[in-house]
């Protein structure tokens, strides 16, 4: 179970073929909340580049230490304030960053690869979850300037048991931490004010999905400062949540309206929502889908409490599918990433293409239309740099681009799909685990 890996014992070649498609590892993108700087992940690169600056980040520069994961990063996250940047993935390490000088502070050890991560509010707190399905808590001490790596080490917080975590934050108040998973569950619990004691009581449960639950975010605003939870699933919709009684608001269909754009073919069940953001105010809510060239852009009545389709910004010029959106508190820019690593067949592990959208903020309070622009190359932030950093080329090449875009339409939904094992493969990756292993 530890580390999901696809075995059919039907035929070798099957097997292969879900093993490759495990392994790929979707690009990931996140971006510092007052737009200091931006983060890509591919494989096991972690690219920062400083906004400010306008210049590349080296790692652990001054520390002169090799900071790099050696296997795919699964989850980055930047801190509320700005502060501290985590980063974790499958070689089963979790990294935290001061993004002042971009040192590797802390490392900690984990028991299983990690799927998510999430920072509390006062960056005191960093969670992470992993494949098997617990939720881990660190402590962090007060940052010191020129201070040592630190080792870590994480204490169980809660666990939804053999069910993989997909999504994990803090609601806007810090009281709540909310945990997505696999099986379709949303689950909000109270977090305690001695977290390395543990979570144990659970505020509600969202419940209606009927396939993964991917990504979550919250909306909310001046008037609304709780706010409400919105969660995108495998199931091809966005769900809007009271999450503090667990009562489904709304429900917006997202696969009919992708559907609708596309004329290729697609097949309907490639309509998983992948991932989603909020602009700060919590009136747009972006959506990228498996098989969209582009995003689809959702309206969001905190006061009516419902979802509804705006538009779809389509991407035209090249089969850009992203896999991952991100956008900072004080910015008009939405930050995409396409890309995957080991991608059959192609040399090409560390493949990305960074896309940016500008005008989030350009609303007509009127009409309620916004003229959201995307941009070229030549007028994104900082330009060719910028993309020669976050991209690792300024040019990539077509069919390996085409050949990453079908990639991006399976390996994101069959990274979640649960899979069926017979007895005997059960009995087999029982004898196999690590944490049995470890136990002898």
């Amino acid at each position: 179970m530890e580390d999901d890996e696809p075995m059919n014992t039907t035929e070798d070649n099957n097997n292969n073929k879900e093993s490759l498609e495990t392994e790929v590892a979707p690009a990931l993108v996140s971006v510092h909340p007052a737009h200091h700087s931006v983060s890509v992940a591919v494989g096991c690169q972690l690219r920062v580049f400083d906004l400010r600056e306008g210049c590349p980040v080296t790692l652990g520069a001054e520390s002169k230490e090799v900071c790099h994961h050696k296997e795919s990063i699964r989850a980055i996250r930047y801190g509320a304030k700005g502060k501290i940047f985590v980063s974790a993935g499958d070689d089963k390490v979790v990294k935290i960053w001061a993004t002042d000088s971009w040192r590797c502070l802390y490392f900690v050890p984990t028991e299983k690869k990690v799927s998510a991560v999430a920072i509390s509010e006062n960056g005191q707190f960093v969670c992470y979850a992993d494949k098997f399905g617990a939720v881990w808590v660190v402590e962090l001490d007060k940052l010191i300037e020129n201070q040592d790596l630190v080792q870590k080490k994480g204490s169980p917080l809660l666990a939804h048991y053999c069910s993989i975590i997909t999504s994990l934050e803090f609601s806007p108040d810090g009281q709540f931490i909310i945990t997505a998973d696999r099986d379709s569950k949303i689950r909000v619990s109270v977090f305690p004010k001695k977290p390395l004691d543990g979570a144990h009581e659970i505020q509600s449960y969202c419940l209606g999905h009927t396939e993964f639950v991917s990504c979550l975010a919250f909306v909310c605003n001046q008037g609304c400062p709780q706010g409400y939870l919105v969660s995108g699933s495998g199931d091809a919709t966005v769900r809007l949540w009271d999450y503090t009684s667990g009562l489904l608001l709304h429900t917006c269909e997202v696969g009919s309206q992708v559907g609708n754009q596309q004329a290729n073919g697609t097949e309907n069940n490639l309509f998983a929502v992948t991932d989603l953001c909020a602009t700060s105010d919590g009136s747009l809510i972006f959506v990228a889908v498996q098989s969209l060239p582009g995003i689809l852009l959702l309206s969001c009545n905190l006061g009516a409490r419902t979802l509804s389709v705006t538009k779809v910004v389509s991407i035209t010029e090249e089969d850009f599918i992203p896999t991952s959106l991100g956008t900072s508190l004080t910015s008009e820019f939405l930050w995409m990433v396409m890309g995957v690593s080991n991608l059959p067949g192609l040399n090409s592990s560390s493949l990305a293409r960074v896309r940016v959208i500008s005008g989030l903020t350009n609303q007509n309070s009127e009409s309620g239309e916004n003229h959201c622009n995307i941009l070229e190359d030549k007028q994104v932030p900082c330009g060719e740099q910028l993309l020669q950093q976050l991209q690792g080329s300024l040019s990539i090449d077509k069919d390996v681009f085409s050949a990453a875009a079908e990639a991006v339409k399976t390996s994101m939904r069959n990274l979640l799909i649960k899979k069926q094992y017979s007895t005997e493969r059960r009995e087999f990756r029982k004898r196999g685990r690590n944490d049995k292993k470890g136990k002898r």
